[in-house]
């Protein structure tokens, strides 16, 4: 009897050792370790390369009923290991993606579980819920302590109505201010290595904002769930009336991801695809109609073209003009933005000075197609203008000044998505949060707004060069991200004019012509004047070759907020972009990832001798090169270069 007692005695133990102790969950690569402690909260910890990084973190999921993670009682857990590759439908970076991670998933008492994935650039934890009933979840703790002190480059804000259209700050966590947030994607900085915490998977519940604690600490913060509403212009709603809860969902789900891509390299953060890898794949059965593609834009400049013998502005002559450009040059679309209907409010009524429909005609001629510009509000008030769409001939729409990223409004972009897709129908979404896999699971969705592109140069100038290197790392590493590239007039800083009828970009021609292989969109606009183009060839000859989908890339050389070099490979052509803020910079990259033993051509486009003072010089050169070469890369301060790479046959 007491030799029995014994055994259950240390039965006991063991069993409170196995579910008392931490969790260990590795990279493949063993670089990366999350340890996980159950006790009065579910926390974790990190480390990387041995060096504690995350210590005291945690997670909790606050339901009316429940607070999942307090207290929490585990029944089990799996580890296991998963190796999977797939293909991107609009494949922005690699045409096959490896999606390699150790999984550890614990189920708990209560039904509900919290999956961990531990990747070799990163780590990602959900929630799952398995109950009966519909969930309200009042607040959601996604409670993240670094070991050391960190700096953080963000995007303040005062409150949850926000066009995302925000300047990076850089600051220690400590001196952000505390009464206010940041919009993700975030950066940290601990001095050894780098954090980029933003969600994946987001569906049926709000946006994640964080706030700074302390000099080392985050707290997660949501808007509210909106239960009435009040008119408030042409373009959006007022909410008259908030719940005291961040969402009310089904009870069976998954909730979204959270995610930290941590690196001791910089060309890590541009180069990860932890969005893709973390969503949900695609959803839809046809897919061979969804064309990414560039795109004219003729609201940057306000349809003031010249050189021509009509009347320029929003109407017939000018809109064929701009399907004659884009013809000429191979542009899929024109995009007809605001100033094309006779109201914003009504999506069905074009603008007396335009035929909308011999436009279609005309540019079905030229094999040139158009996207439409919509408010939010004439979309949802008119749900059904897809179908008469699809029966227009219209390729895509570009919905705007969304603004709230609330549970209502994050599924009116899912509801947009789906009803778009069963109608062919392109998106591009404007005054909108960052992407979080909604692209994934609906490819037709190819871009997002929400950054400081070259729109906010139109009268303010504040897309400069130093803003512009935060978002390879940032912005554009979730996702795709309308900059809205392709100024003709280029200064610097101190030379720039607003202006809506000559609008300048900030940076060098170079520095422009890189964005297009930098900068990562679905529908990659050129935002200037066709006369501008027309009357510079070596420039528009080369923006117009670039693709806007790969099946390679590289990031060569990278340091967050100072320079960038990207390869991208298209079939057997590179193309090399470098950007670089407003500090002059020479950099040596080689070629290693050209063919040995193969004759190519390299055609470049740098910063010309005189293009410190003036920003528009350019030099082209196009001479042999060969595996493992040197390309010297010489960046005046807003400079930039370009280059594409050629098999001599």
């Amino acid at each position: 009897m007491k030799k029995h007692l014994s055994i259950v005695i240390l039965l006991l133990l063991f069993t409170v050792k196995l579910f008392s102790a931490p969790i260990e969950l590795l990279s493949p690569d063993k670089r990366i370790k999350v340890s996980v402690n159950i006790k009065d909260k579910i926390g974790y910890a990190v480390s990387f390369n041995g060096d504690p990084f995350l210590a005291n973190s945690y997670l909790q999921l606050n339901l009316d009923q429940a607070k999942l993670g307090a207290d929490a009682k585990l029944l089990k857990k799996t580890l296991s290991s998963v190796n999977t590759s797939s293909n991107p439908i609009v494949p922005l970076k690699n045409s096959t993606v490896i999606n390699q991670y150790n999984l550890l998933r614990l189920d708990f008492k209560g039904d509900f579980s919290v999956e961990f994935r531990s990747y070799n650039d990163g780590i990602a934890y959900r929630f799952i819920t398995n109950k009966k009933d519909s969930i309200i979840v009042n607040s959601e703790d996604v409670h993240i302590n670094f070991n050391d002190q960190v700096k953080t480059a963000y995007l303040e804000t005062g409150g949850f109505k926000t066009a995302y259209e925000i300047l990076y700050r850089q600051n220690e966590l400590g001196k952000v201010n505390k009464d206010k947030m940041s919009v993700l994607p975030i950066l940290f900085n601990t001095g050894k290595y780098k954090a980029l915490l933003s969600e994946a998977d987001l569906y049926d519940y709000p946006c994640l904002f964080v706030k700074a604690v302390d000099d080392r600490t985050i707290d997660a913060v949501f808007p509210k769930v909106p239960l009435a509403f009040g008119e408030d212009g042409d373009r959006s709603k007022k909410i008259l009336k908030e719940a005291d809860y961040i969402a009310k969902t089904a009870g069976k789900r998954s909730f979204p991801w959270r995610f930290l891509v941590i690196t001791d390299k910089d060309t890590q953060l541009a180069a990860n695809q932890m969005v893709y890898k973390l969503s949900t794949p695609n959803q839809l059965q046809d897919t061979k109609w969804i064309k990414p593609g560039q795109v004219t834009w003729e609201w940057w400049h306000n349809a003031y073209v010249y050189g021509v013998d009509f009347k320029s502005g929003y109407n017939q002559d000018t809109y064929k003009y701009y399907i004659d450009f884009a013809s000429k040059f191979g542009i899929p679309y024109i995009i007809m933005d605001e100033g094309w209907a006779k109201t914003t409010l009504n999506p069905f009524e074009p603008n007396p000075t335009i035929n909308l429909q011999e436009l279609i005609a005309y540019g079905k001629q030229k094999n040139v197609k158009i996207v439409l510009w919509f408010t939010w509000l004439a979309i949802e008030n008119n749900f059904n203008i897809f179908e008469t769409l699809e029966k227009w001939g219209i390729a895509g729409v570009k919905i705007d000044f969304m603004d709230r990223s609330d549970q209502w409004m994050v599924n009116y972009y899912t509801r947009v998505a789906k009803e778009a897709a069963k109608h062919h129908i392109l998106v591009d979404f404007h005054g909108a949060f960052k992407p979080a896999g909604l692209e994934v699971a609906y490819p037709n969705v190819l871009s997002y707004e929400g950054v400081v592109g070259m729109e906010q140069n139109i009268g303010g100038g504040l897309a400069t060069p130093n803003n512009n290197l935060f978002l390879p790392f940032l912005r554009n590493a979730v996702g795709p991200m309308d900059y809205t590239p392709g100024a003709m007039r280029s200064a610097h800083k101190q030379n720039y004019k607003p202006s809506w009828v000559n609008t300048m970009s900030i940076g060098t021609r170079a520095h422009q012509l890189a964005m297009y292989i930098v900068f990562e969109s679905g529908l990659q606009m050129l935002a200037d004047n066709p006369f501008n183009y027309l009357r510079e060839p070596e420039t528009t000859s080369f923006i117009t070759s670039v693709p806007v989908t790969w099946d390679e890339t590289k990031i060569l050389d990278a340091s967050v907020g100072e320079y960038i070099v990207t390869a991208k490979r298209k079939g057997e052509k590179w193309f090399i972009g470098a950007m670089g803020n407003d500090q002059k910079h020479d950099l040596k990259v080689e070629a290693s990832f050209l063919k040995p033993n193969t004759n190519y051509q390299i055609t470049l486009i740098k910063d010309g001798i005189n293009a410190d003072f003036q920003a528009m010089d350019f030099k082209r050169i196009v001479k042999p090169i060969k595996a493992g070469e040197t390309i010297d890369i010489n960046m005046v301060k807003d400079g930039g270069f370009v280059a594409v790479i050629e098999v001599v046959k």
